[in-house]
């Protein structure tokens, strides 16, 4: 399996878990078909909710930018994977990185997120995002791109959980190519 096939599973393993979260999350309305009101969506029970929002998006960030950079090498063993992610999330990227690695192949460039907040509590952020990546494609050893497949724009859900202190992403969710 090519990296660019092995990060598209990861991204569908990543997006099924998404979808179910984004089908929740977009339908929003009313069982009488009126639409609910924007901060129905969210369930706050932190006393901070702009920090906890501001410091689980950063992480959610953190973690594509660690991915993106161990993806340069495919190097599962990168000691970044593990600063942000957690559980599910890390081993979908570990498992994408040695599936690279088998497949002689490395990505360069980096994905662009933009991630919204889908609900929140004191313990956990659910967000959902689509991820661009078009400027993060995957190449042959010897620098040629490995296809002529451009990167796509991928639904994605991470739910980013405080435990031991520190917020890391713990499930992450990644739609097939061209979901959103």
């Amino acid at each position: 399996m090519t990296h660019s096939q092995q990060v598209k599973l990861l991204q569908a393993s990543v997006y099924v878990t998404a979808v179910t979260l984004l089908l929740g999350a977009c339908e929003g309305g009313r069982s009488d078909g009126r639409p609910l009101p924007e901060k129905a969506t969210e369930t706050t029970t932190s006393q901070k909710p702009d920090s906890q929002h501001a410091e689980a998006l950063a992480v959610y960030r953190a973690m594509w930018r660690d991915f993106a950079v161990a993806s340069e090498t495919s190097n599962a063993a990168s000691p970044l994977l593990d600063d942000h992610a957690t559980d599910g999330a890390l081993e979908l990227m570990k498992y994408g990185l040695r599936k690279a690695k088998a497949d002689n192949v490395v990505s360069k460039g980096a994905p662009k997120v933009d991630p919204q907040v889908v609900s929140e509590t004191n313990q956990e952020v659910v967000l959902r995002d689509c991820v661009d990546s078009t400027r993060w494609l995957e190449y042959k050893l010897n620098g040629e791109l490995k296809n002529d497949v451009p990167g796509s724009h991928e639904k994605a859900e991470a739910t980013v959980r405080l435990s031991g202190g520190m917020w890391k992403v713990a499930k992450l969710y990644l739609h097939e190519a061209g979901s959103c």
